[in-house]
């Protein structure tokens, strides 16, 4: 463990003035706080604060970060308060440690609202002060180092975490070097096999390689140093995840990659970057489409290098960055190394006066995240859509008017309407890609000119959200579409819970559903209703958020709950045939005779498709099956996809209806219904009021709120099938009904 006095050390290589007190008072505090906590491995706790704060040390971050990662668990693990650490620290570092306070306290329903509440509370306090960021990835860097010693359950959903958000989080923040650690080591606990054989792999390829590697260093110095650029060639190799994760992306093995190895160059001045790249083209061929100029353009997280390849030395492929040295800092360390974040460090730390210029295109992606969390996202989305922004890389658009828009690669004219602005994407029809009229699902490329078509009253269709890249636009299609249909579920919804609190003994009203929006991750009792008739939130669930004591004793059991509840409260309605669990299936009775077609010899045989069936009305096929006879489906039937192949089977058919034809036809409906007393009862009795049959029923699945339950109807055609869809639909007790066709 490191001492009091090598801690110091650290700083004052890199810093001279340190605050020497400030250091020691937070070493010795949280020391004596965590006093004798021990970590899984049986070392003191207090290692794991001082081993992150050596990490920031290697970042050359100031004393007032170096203090707040020494007491970054106080608050959290041991009997220390923010009012103490304020007292003894500022209120500066006392905002700090707090911001970086897990929520052990926040009671949530479910363990992804609890995570995606962690990550809005953290990029929160980021939003004030960066530091907070820096001091939790290099907390969550020691945890996987030392991860082995975390019990086996816990190790992989660790490493998926870190995976999911810390290593890019990292990487969007430019941290590289962090980020390239964390990957390494959640995939090592995630994938130990292919772990194994890439780093086995890469170990051969670079004994095999050491001196072609030194061979193109030389030569690559010695043309730069011949045409008087002063600069430092080194070459690097790629991790173990970077080479995995491009294997799979690519569908390469490992022998047909060709930049495992890559060289940096390191010059003094920016025009020394272009006349480096100048020489190393004029010197050796370039492969096409493997140039990036990313000093002109930056990425999102400030990242500034050129990027080539050319065919080097022995015919062998080689990648090559060039930089300036300052470039290479702000590379390998990102948001601690920029300019703007040292500023801050070098001001007085305490007063909180100083922030990071948020308006830095630097800072842009974080800004535009952190917006999100206004935009009325509960947890689960707001982590969701930040994990999609967090792994995607960039792609660069223009406005009209030449405004630069940054988007995830594979990005659409939509995302960049929604990038643009809100408004613009709701109202979007149409767009232009450099002066075309083009799809508005156009994938987007480098310096492609989007030009947005509006129209007034536009609703973005819902279809839109799946397309959609990135959290921003994505979030605004949600809302639109949630804002659409809450009304419709707010009713439903309102209806479960009368009941449920009821059955639950307990009052209702809006405002007792107030008061438990916290721990349901809502933000409205509108939220929560319409949560509820959509089937997302289970009603028992509400009522234990609002009445934390509320025990559910409605046991649920599959052939006895239907008598019980009340499934059959009906004697005989509309002829139903009920399925039996565990008994076989009843089948439509449907015989060539009763089938009115044309369009096949009558001496064959002719049923309907099993599962579905057809009415008048529908468009048919028949399928010729040796053996078994003719089966007929409606053209929409996803069945027929098994007979796309097979032109020698099908049949043109069509109906052939008897005005004094008095027979009915069979059609499959899946309901999804309230699960009360009555509710079969409900639907059967519409049933035979509309002149329906049902022929058989199953119950689907059975949950505490919703039954989904399957019905073959019989009906005359399509018109009568399509008015009795309506009809069940228009029931308060059901939330959906659709059609099925086998």
């Amino acid at each position: 463990m490191m001492r009091q006095y090598e801690l110091l050390e650290r700083v004052s290589a890199y810093k001279p003035d340190v605050d020497e007190n400030l250091l020691n008072k937070a070493y010795v505090y949280a020391m004596q706080k965590h006093g004798s906590q021990t970590r899984a491995n049986g070392d003191p706790y207090f290692s794991h604060p001082l081993e992150v704060a050596a990490i920031l040390t290697d970042l050359r971050l100031d004393e007032a970060t170096i203090a707040v990662a020494l007491l970054h668990d106080t608050i959290e693990d041991t009997d220390a308060t923010r009012k103490e650490i304020d007292e003894l620290f500022g209120e500066d570092i006392g905002a700090l440690v707090e911001g970086l306070t897990k929520l052990k306290r926040i009671d949530m329903v479910s363990k992804e609202a609890r995570q995606g509440e962690n990550l809005r509370r953290l990029l929160l306090a980021v939003a004030d002060d960066v530091r907070v960021l820096l001091v939790k990835l290099a907390d969550r860097l020691h945890n996987m180092r030392t991860l082995n010693f975390v019990p086996v359950e816990k190790r992989a959903r660790i490493a998926q975490e870190t995976m999911d958000i810390y290593a890019p989080l990292a990487g969007r923040m430019g941290i590289q070097d962090i980020r390239d650690e964390l990957e390494h080591l959640s995939f090592m606990h995630l994938n130990p096999t292919a772990f194994k054989t890439v780093t086995e792999h890469l170990e051969e390829l670079h004994e095999k390689n050491v001196d072609l590697i030194s061979s193109i260093e030389q030569d690559l110095s010695t043309k730069l140093q011949d045409h008087k650029i002063a600069a430092s060639v080194t070459s690097r190799e790629k991790r173990a995840y970077s080479v995995f994760r491009k294997m799979e992306r690519r569908a390469l093995s490992f022998e047909q990659l060709s930049d495992i190895f890559g060289f940096r160059i390191i010059v003094d001045t920016t025009e020394d970057c272009y006349r480096a790249l100048g020489i190393v083209h004029t010197s050796w061929s370039t492969v096409p489409g493997r140039f990036k100029d990313y000093i002109s353009t930056p990425k999102g997280n400030g990242y500034q290098s050129i990027h080539t390849t050319v065919v080097g030395p022995s015919n062998e492929r080689v990648e090559l960055q060039i930089r300036t040295a300052e470039m290479n800092a702000v590379a390998e360390h990102g948001i601690a190394a920029h300019a703007l974040y040292k500023d801050v460090t070098n001001g007085d730390a305490s007063s909180g006066a100083d922030r990071v210029d948020w308006d830095s295109g630097v800072y842009g992606w974080l800004r535009s995240t952190i917006a999100l969390l206004a935009e009325g996202d509960n947890p689960d989305e707001f982590l969701e859509h930040t994990k999609l922004e967090l792994f995607l890389d960039q792609v660069f658009c223009f406005t009209p008017k030449g405004r630069l828009i940054a988007l995830p690669r594979g990005a659409t004219p939509i995302d960049f309407a929604y990038a643009v602005h809100t408004e613009l994407g709701d109202s979007c029809v149409g767009c232009k890609i450099n002066g075309r009229i083009m799809p508005v699902v156009t994938e987007l490329h480098n310096g492609d000119e989007v030009d947005v078509i509006r129209a007034k009253g536009q609703v973005p269709p819902t279809a839109w959200e799946s397309i959609a890249v990135t959290g921003k636009a994505r979030a605004a299609i949600r809302r639109a579409t949630k804002k659409a249909v809450q009304e419709q579920y707010s009713g439903l919804g309102t209806t479960i819970l009368e009941r449920a609190f009821e059955r639950a003994g307990k009052t209702y009203s809006v405002d007792v559903l107030q008061s438990g929006l916290k721990r349901l991750a809502r933000k409205s009792v509108e939220e929560v209703l319409a949560a509820v008739g959509r089937g997302e939130l289970i009603s028992s669930d509400v009522v234990k958020a609002v009445y934390p004591d509320y025990q559910d004793e409605r046991v649920t059991q599959k052939s006895k709950s239907f008598a019980s509840d009340g499934w059959f409260g009906m004697k005989g309605a509309a002829g139903i045939i009920f399925k039996v669990p565990g008994r076989k299936k009843s089948k439509p009775k449907s015989t060539a005779a009763s089938i009115p077609i044309r369009g096949h010899s009558k001496d064959q045989s002719v049923r309907f498709a099993p599962d579905g069936g057809a009415v008048p009305g529908d468009r048919i096929v028949g399928i010729m099956t040796p053996g078994e006879g003719i089966t007929i489906y409606p053209i929409q039937s996803p069945a027929l996809q098994a007979f796309e192949d097979r032109n020698d089977q099908w049949l043109d058919v069509r109906w052939d209806i008897d005005e004094n034809n008095h027979e009915r036809f069979p059609a499959r409906l899946v309901v999804t219904a309230i699960n009360e007393p009555g509710t079969l009862a409900k639907i059967a009795d519409l049933v035979a009021r509309n002149d329906g049959n049902i022929h058989s029923l199953e119950m689907v699945t059975t949950a505490a709120d919703f039954t989904k339950m399957q019905i073959d109807v019989e009906v005359w055609d399509l018109k009568h099938l399509n008015r009795l869809i309506r009809e069940i639909r228009g029931l308060k007790i059901v939330s959906r009904v659709e059609r099925v066709n086998g």
